[in-house]
C-alpha cells in the first residue's frame, strides 16, 4: 500500500534495509509513534523502521538522501515539545532505535560507558551500578527514555546542580548524518582541543543534523552516603535563602535542591499510588534537599542535620523531615517526580519549562502568579523545580469546573504572559525539554536575528536538503 507523496517502491526499498520484522506499516503499530506524550502533536507517517546496527542506518539515510525522503529519529518518544513526532499531513519516514539499546563498554578505572543510542537510561545506570560506578542523570521517564534522546534534547533532570546536564556527562558521539555518512567521534578523551567540538552540535540539536547511535558518558563514584530531607516552609524567598545555606555548607554535596508548592504536594497525594504528604501539616512551600558524601553516611547524616539546624534557627525552616531508608528516600523523590503526572486528573495544564538565574526566581514567580491570575482568575498553578540551577516548571491548571478545550486554547496566551517574564528576568524559555515543533516560530522571534542566520547556516550545513527531523527546532522556509 503506497502513501501519498512516496511510492510502495520506494517504501520496499526502505524496509529491504532493515527486513520487513522491523518495519511497520499498519495503522496500529504505528499509531504510539505518532502522538507526543501530552497529547499535543498527532503525526503521519506511512512506515517505521528499526535498524539493527549502525550500518543499517547509514543505508537509511543514504536513500533518503538520495530520495528526498524527510526522516524523523525517535527513541523513547518522551519528549514533550514534538520533537520526535512526526509532522502531520507529510510522509515523514520514523526511525527508531528501540533494538539499538547495547551496553558496548564499561570502564570503571576510565569512568567511563559507552552505549548505543537507543539504550535506556535505566539500563545504562543500572550498568554502571553493577561496576560500582554512578551514571548520574535521572529522570521521571528514565525507565523508557533513551540515550539518543537524553542527548538530542540535552536532558538535564534532577542532578544537574552537581553533575551538569547530557552535555557534561558526554564525551564523545558515534553520529550518522542525513547523506548516511558515519562520524566516529567515540573518544574518551576529557581533554581534546582537535579543532571545533562537533559533538556539541549534535547535542541538543533533537536530530536535525543527524542520528547520535552511540554515545561515551561519564560515570562517577557511587556515593558513600546518601540523606534526603523535605522540609516545609513560608516562601520561595525562604527557599532561595536555605539554598544559599546548603551551598555554603554542603558544597559540592548537594546533589539536588527541588523546589514544590502546596497545591503539588496535594494533588500528587491525591492521584499517585502510594505518595502520602510526608509532613503532618500543611505548608505554602516544600523543597526536597538531597546530599550525597563520597566518604561516609556520617558525614552526609552530619551536613543534612547541620543544615536543617541552622535552616530552623534562622526562621527558614518550618518543619522537616529525614529519610531513616533507602525505601523513604526513593518516596520522597517519587512525589517530586510525579508531580507533572498528577496534573492530568485535574484537567487540561498548561506548561511551560523555564529557566531564569537562581537569585530572580522568587521575582519571577511572584509576578508570574499576579500576572496570571489576572488573566485568568481560578486558575491553579503548580510550579516547581530544580531550584539549584534556576529551572522552573511553571505549570497552570485549569480552574475548578472550566471547559477544558476553552482553556487549553489559551495555551499561547498564556505562554506569551509568561514567557514575556522569564525573558525580562533574563532567562531562557526551554530549560531542558527542546525547542520542537512547540516553540521553533516562538524561538524565531526572541533570539537576535544573527542568532537565528547562524542556526540555519549550521543546519543548510549538515542537511541542505533538509530531510533530517524537518520543521523542528529551526525552519529553513525564510
Amino acid at each position: 500500500m503506497s502513501s501519498p507523496g512516496i511510492s510502495t517502491d520506494l517504501l520496499d526499498r526502505f524496509t529491504a534495509i532493515v527486513g520487513e520484522k522491523c518495519a511497520l506499516r499498519s495503522e496500529a503499530d504505528l499509531a504510539p509513534h505518532l502522538i507526543e506524550n501530552r497529547g499535543l502533536y498527532h503525526g503521519s507517517s506511512p512506515l517505521l523502521l528499526e535498524p539493527g546496527s549502525v550500518e543499517e542506518v547509514s543505508a537509511i539515510m543514504k536513500l533518503a538522501t538520495e530520495t528526498r525522503t524527510a526522516i524523523v529519529p525517535q527513541t523513547g518518544n518522551t519528549g514533550l515539545v514534538g520533537g520526535q513526532t512526526p509532522r502531520s499531513g507529510k510522509c515523514d519516514i520514523i526511525v527508531s532505535l528501540e533494538r539499538m539499546n547495547r551496553i558496548r563498554d564499561v570502564d570503571p578505572v576510565a569512568n567511563v560507558l559507552v552505549a548505543d543510542g537507543g539504550a535506556i537510561l535505566a539500563e545504562v545506570q543500572k550498568a554502571a551500578e553493577a561496576h560500582g560506578r554512578l551514571f548520574p542523570l535521572s529522570l521521571g521517564s528514565e525507565g523508557s527514555c533513551r540515550i539518543g534522546g537524553n542527548l538530542s534534547t540535552n536532558a538535564g533532570g534532577t542532578a544537574v546542580l552537581a553533575y551538569g546536564n547530557m552535555r557534561q556527562l558526554c564525551l564523545g558521539l558515534e553520529v550518522v548524518l542525513p547523506t548516511g555518512e558515519i562520524w566516529d567521534g567515540l573518544r574518551r578523551l576529557k581533554k581534546d582541543n582537535t579543532g571545533y567540538d562537533l559533538r556539541d552540535l549534535f547535542i541538543g540539536a533533537e536530530g536535525t543534523l543527524g542520528i547520535i547511535t552511540g554515545a561515551v558518558l561519564k560515570l562517577f563514584p557511587q556515593p558513600l552516603g546518601h540523606q534526603v530531607a523535605f522540609a516545609g516552609l513560608h516562601s520561595v524567598e525562604d527557599a532561595l535563602a536555605l539554598f544559599n545555606l546548603a551551598s555554603s555548607l554542603c558544597g559540592a554535596s548537594l546533589t539536588g535542591f527541588e523546589l514544590m508548592p502546596r497545591f503539588g504536594v496535594e494533588i500528587t497525594a491525591r492521584h499517585i499510588d502510594g505518595v502520602r504528604d510526608p509532613l503532618e501539616t500543611a505548608y505554602p512551600w516544600y523543597v526536597l534537599i538531597d546530599i550525597s558524601t563520597s566518604d561516609s553516611a556520617e558525614t552526609a547524616e552530619r551536613m543534612m542535620n547541620g543544615l536543617l539546624e541552622q535552616g530552623f534557627e534562622a526562621g527558614l525552616v518550618l518543619d522537616a523531615v529525614i529519610a531513616s531508608s533507602v525505601a523513604q528516600q526513593k518516596a520522597i523523590w517519587h512525589m517530586r517526580e510525579s508531580m507533572s503526572d498528577a496534573q492530568k486528573p485535574e484537567g487540561g495544564s498548561i506548561k511551560h519549562d523555564v529557566s531564569v538565574p537562581v537569585s530572580r526566581i522568587p521575582h519571577f514567580m511572584a509576578e508570574a502568579e499576579t500576572a496570571v491570575m489576572a488573566a485568568m482568575p481560578g486558575a491553579r498553578i503548580c510550579a516547581f523545580g530544580h531550584m539549584g540551577d534556576g529551572n522552573i516548571h511553571y505549570n497552570i491548571s485549569q480552574p475548578i469546573g472550566a471547559n477544558k478545550a476553552a482553556f487549553i486554547a489559551r495555551w499561547h496566551e498564556m505562554n506569551r504572559i509568561v514567557h514575556g517574564l522569564v525573558l525580562a528576568h533574563g532567562g531562557s524559555i526551554s530549560a531542558e525539554h527542546g525547542i520542537g515543533q512547540l516553540k521553533r516560530d516562538e524561538l524565531a522571534t526572541i533570539r537576535p536575528a544573527i542568532e537565528i542566520e547562524l542556526m540555519r547556516r549550521i543546519k543548510r550545513a549538515f542537511d541542505p536538503a533538509d530531510i533530517m527531523n524537518p520543521g523542528k527546532v529551526v525552519s529553513l522556509d525564510v
